[in-house]
Order: structure tokens, then C-alpha cells, then sequence
């Protein structure tokens, strides 16, 4: 089957429960054989958010769309400089220190960093990261300290990727879904968001 093909839902999915499932089988096949993150996170954002777009069910009409899916991550992981730029004089350095650094994802330009400094921390990203667990939200506009990326999002679901090492968890980042529409998740969407991140995790060398 061409890896495109992966995103199709069938018309006789018309459940939540079967289309996630759905989804996870889709993506456990994309990753066969493949290690790399970031390879790994690019395909599992266009799968999801190409298959949400496909599944009728879900959004009823136009305006409960998902309008990005995507992926925010601790910035150990990604490539470090080649050389250090030395800051002129009296003017100091500007550093990211404790910030998720943009991943894979598919939509509009989104927030390049977002600052998980528990003194600092503000957001959906940043609350899922910091408390290691899923956080949902049926109106963006009603959280406190919301980071509008987009102006024209309304609901948020955002799943922390959490690696398990033996006894120890490490958080790696996090799976951030917007909605065009007020309420666009709900428990369902998120436990099988749930079941997509331990699938990725546990997919990729990190």
C-alpha cells in the first residue's frame, strides 16, 4: 500500500473507538523498521492530521477541523551548533534554557519555543509538559495564559511523549492538536491520543 494511503478512513469506521484504533494500526505500520525520530514524528503528524480531516464523524461540519497537529520537544534532542557565537560586549548571550523546541507537524507556522521554565511556564504545551499528564481543553479562550499561535483555534488537546526508563520518567516533549471549533476533543480523542504517543515513544531512539 503507498504510504499515502495510510491516512484513508475507511466508510465503514464511523466510531471514535474504531477510528483511533484505526489510526494506531495505520501508524504502527508507518514506523516498521524505522527508528529515527524525526522521521517518525513528521509521518505521525501528517497521519493524524490527515485522517481527523478524512473522518466525517468527527467533524460534523467545516468549522470543527483540525487546524494542527504536531509535535514540541525538549531541545537536548535536537542538533547542537556547529560553533558559539560570542556576544558583543555588555550586551550578554541569549540562550533557550528549559524550552520545547518546535518539531514535525502539519498546518500553519506555529511558536518556535515554548518556555517550560516552572517559574515561566505558561500554556497548554507547557502545563501537559510540567505535569506529565494530558491536558484538555474545550475553549483556549477561557485558559489562563493561553500562547495563541493561532488566532483561530478554540479547542486544544496536548499529550506529553513520556519515555519510560526503568523506575524513571523522562518527558520528551509533547502531541499538540488545536480545533477550529469550541469543544473539538473529548476523552475519547484523548485516550486514543494517549495510545498514539506510547506508540511513538516507544518507536524512536531518542
Amino acid at each position: 500500500m503507498p504510504h499515502a494511503d495510510s491516512s484513508l478512513v475507511p466508510p465503514e469506521i464511523t466510531s471514535k473507538a474504531e477510528f483511533w484504533v484505526h489510526v494506531h494500526d495505520q501508524l504502527q505500520n508507518l514506523l516498521e523498521d524505522q527508528r529515527d525520530w524525526v522521521t517518525n514524528l513528521a509521518n505521525a503528524s501528517s497521519l493524524l492530521y490527515n485522517a481527523l480531516l478524512a473522518f466525517r464523524p468527527h467533524f460534523e461540519n467545516g468549522d470543527r477541523a483540525v487546524n494542527w497537529c504536531g509535535f514540541y520537544l525538549i531541545s537536548s534532542l535536537f542538533p547542537k551548533p556547529r560553533f558559539t557565537a560570542v556576544p558583543c560586549e555588555n550586551q550578554g548571550a541569549k540562550t533557550h534554557v528549559d524550552t520545547l523546541s518546535l518539531g514535525p507537524f502539519c498546518g500553519k507556522p506555529a511558536c518556535q519555543f515554548i518556555n517550560v521554565s516552572p517559574a515561566r511556564a505558561r500554556g497548554v504545551c507547557a502545563t501537559a509538559f510540567l505535569q506529565g499528564k494530558t491536558v484538555l481543553v474545550q475553549n483556549v479562550d477561557e485558559y489562563p495564559g493561553h500562547i495563541a499561535c493561532d488566532g483561530d483555534t478554540k479547542s486544544e488537546v496536548v499529550c506529553p511523549l513520556i519515555l519510560h526508563k526503568g523506575n524513571d520518567q523522562v518527558v520528551l516533549g509533547v502531541l499538540d492538536l488545536d480545533c477550529l471549533a469550541v469543544s473539538g476533543f473529548d476523552e475519547q480523542d484523548k485516550l486514543g491520543l494517549e495510545a498514539i504517543t506510547d506508540l511513538i515513544v516507544k518507536r524512536c531512539d531518542w
